[in-house]
């Protein structure tokens, strides 16, 4: 192309450079390097935003804040005592003593005297004296006022004092398996066993907060806002266990268990027109003051509710009860006893191979004949019988407010065909039950036929003042108030004529059935050789009962039957009970012969 004669000369295009395969991957990698960065910030913020935003907004606070917990109190726990409170478990100040090693200026003097105060080995305490990095050396903890007063009149440059409260037991060993014990600690503290355990949540109580803004230096600032949440002290807790009777209770136990050389004892009292469990004792106990000394963690549990065992005879009122509230026998409906019930290729024979002849029903509770139970049970039919024995509250939970409560074992008789199951059942063998399931159930027959229950506590008493009342709690009607007085006639006929003897109580009308069970292997069939487990439960007086008592004696050494040892326990029990209460007496006196 010309213009004006010249040539115009159009530069050349250079080619288009082609990106390589390689180059391409690389700028892709590239982005997403770039993308997955970036969600990740995204994701990260989303995170602490939302997510953790609770603890990043506290350490924000921490940073400018002040925060000091506020402890709460553990709830203490009284048993009644007349129209007062008896302390069991309470909340008490000790004083730890300390060194700071680097302020003792006489290291022997303070060894030596702290040696002597507290008896702890002098190299022990030169090794702790004689740290002079280390800001604090623990000498002694809980110290007794004596000790505190003479280290302090000592005048020990370097010992110092620090308060710590501690669980205390002022009763020591008296009712220490219903208590159980607690260690004082952050939120009212933790407990173990007993009602320290069962009755956590409401001993504890909630730890308070006091917030406060401060500055660079860590101080409060005075003018800026405090944020106070107080703490929720933990409620009190009464129970229904009386001081004296569970002193006089427990003092007899131990007395019957030393004089047969018995493995265990358990005794239980209880008001039958309420449930409220006026005494629980066993033996072996142990001092909740001293529980980390304990070398067999067993004796933390409570025999009455944690541990079953097979009743024996103690069981036939029951079937009797049964039987006449199904209008299938009176006190005086007769059989005649051959000594040997035959079924399914097994003899059952009563005590000692005895054959009775022809007896009535109350001739059966008196010599505590076994073939005449089964008599009744068969007349009542295996579906009956089962349904009042769950009905009586065997087999299952008493719902008592006290931890680790066994339910027995009833499972023999799931099967309705079984007969012999039933038949065993029936004089208290092949089933287990709890010494509280055992004594709920006579406390039904003594009430007029209502099965309660079993209350352990009283009231509770907030930290506001309020007290609130429990109130008796009625599970269902078991037997009739009919059945219920001809029961208490023929275990008052048990007393006075028959094994009960050693349990009368003079001046009173007393009613009650003596039961001498074996032990079940625990790890085969069949029973063991020579244990036994005797076993008491009654009530009095028979015409009005105030009480209920059960007395287990475990494989007693020097006697066989429970006619020997269980039965004058509850006899002795018994009549303090009944002056206790100044219940005037209504008979002549009467012989234990």
């Amino acid at each position: 192309m010309r213009a004006h004669g010249a040539e115009i000369i159009r530069p050349k295009m250079k080619k288009r450079e082609k990106i390589s395969f390689g180059d391409e991957w690389r700028m892709r990698g590239l982005f997403l390097c770039v993308l997955l960065v970036g969600v990740s910030l995204i994701g990260r913020l989303y995170y602490v935003q939302i997510v953790d935003h609770k603890k990043w907004k506290s350490i924000a606070e921490d940073q400018h804040n002040v925060f000091q917990e506020l402890s709460a109190e553990r709830g203490e726990i009284f048993m009644r005592d007349g129209d007062g409170w008896y302390p069991l478990a309470v909340n008490r100040e000790y004083k730890m003593a300390y060194v700071v090693p680097k302020d003792v200026t006489e290291k022997e003097r303070v060894a030596a005297e702290l040696s002597a105060i507290v008896g702890i080995d002098i190299e022990e305490i030169r090794g702790k004296v004689n740290r002079p990095d280390d800001p604090f050396e623990i000498i002694k903890k809980r110290l007794t006022e004596d000790e505190e007063e003479r280290i302090r009149s000592a005048h020990l440059t370097g010992v110092a004092f620090l308060p710590e409260k501690y669980r205390y037991y002022p009763a020591g060993e008296l009712g220490a398996q219903v208590v159980g014990f607690a260690s004082l600690g952050e939120d009212g503290g933790a407990g173990g066993y007993g009602i320290e355990s069962s009755q956590d949540n409401r001993l504890r109580g909630e730890t308070g907060m006091v917030s406060q803004e401060k500055d660079a230096g860590g101080r409060w600032i005075a003018l800026s806002d405090r944020e106070i949440v107080a703490p929720r002290h933990g409620a009190d807790v009464v129970l229904t266990l009386d001081r004296v009777i569970q002193y006089e209770t427990e003092k007899i136990l131990r007395e019957a268990m030393e004089k047969h050389k018995a493995d265990r004892a358990t005794a239980i009292v209880v008001d039958p027109k309420t449930g409220a469990l006026l005494a629980m004792a066993s033996l072996p106990q142990f001092d909740p003051n001293e529980y980390s000394k304990v070398e067999d963690y067993s004796v933390f549990l409570n025999p009455a509710v944690s541990l079953s065992y097979e009743p024996g005879s103690i069981m036939k009122p029951i079937t009797l009860a049964i039987g006449i509230e199904e209008k299938k026998i009176s006190p005086h409906t007769e059989y005649v006893d051959t000594g040997v019930v035959k079924i399914s290729g097994y003899d059952i024979r009563n005590s000692e191979n005895k054959v009775y002849g022809r007896s009535t029903m109350m001739k059966v509770l008196e010599e505590s004949i076994n073939t005449g139970v089964i008599f009744v049970e068969k007349l009542v039919g295996n579906q009956t019988f089962r349904d009042y024995f769950e009905r009586f509250g065997f087999g299952k939970k008493t719902s008592v407010a006290l931890p680790a409560e066994l339910a027995g074992d009833t499972r023999n008789l799931s099967n309705l065909r079984s007969d012999i199951q039933f038949f065993t059942a029936s004089f208290g063998q092949g089933v287990t039950v709890t010494p509280l399931q055992m004594v709920m159930a006579y406390a039904a027959l003594a009430n007029g036929g209502i099965l309660y229950k079993p209350a352990i506590i009283d009231s509770l008493i907030y930290p506001d003042g309020t007290k609130e009342k429990m109130v008796p709690e009625e599970v269902r009607r078991v037997v009739s108030k009919e059945t219920s007085e001809s029961i208490g006639e023929m275990l008052e006929s048990v007393v006075v004529r028959g094994h009960g003897k050693r349990a009368q109580v003079s001046g009173y009308r007393v009613g009650g059935k003596t039961g001498t069970a074996q032990v079940a292997k625990s790890n085969s069939l069949g029973y063991e050789e020579g244990l036994t487990i005797g076993s008491f439960v009654g009530y009095a007086p028979i015409d009005d009962p105030r009480f209920v008592v059960l007395v287990k004696i475990d494989n007693p050494k020097d006697v066989q039957w429970a006619e020997s040892s269980a039965a004058p326990t509850f006899g002795r029990i018994m009549k303090f009970l009944l002056e206790y209460a100044k219940i005037k007496p209504t008979e002549s006196v009467v012989s234990k012969e």
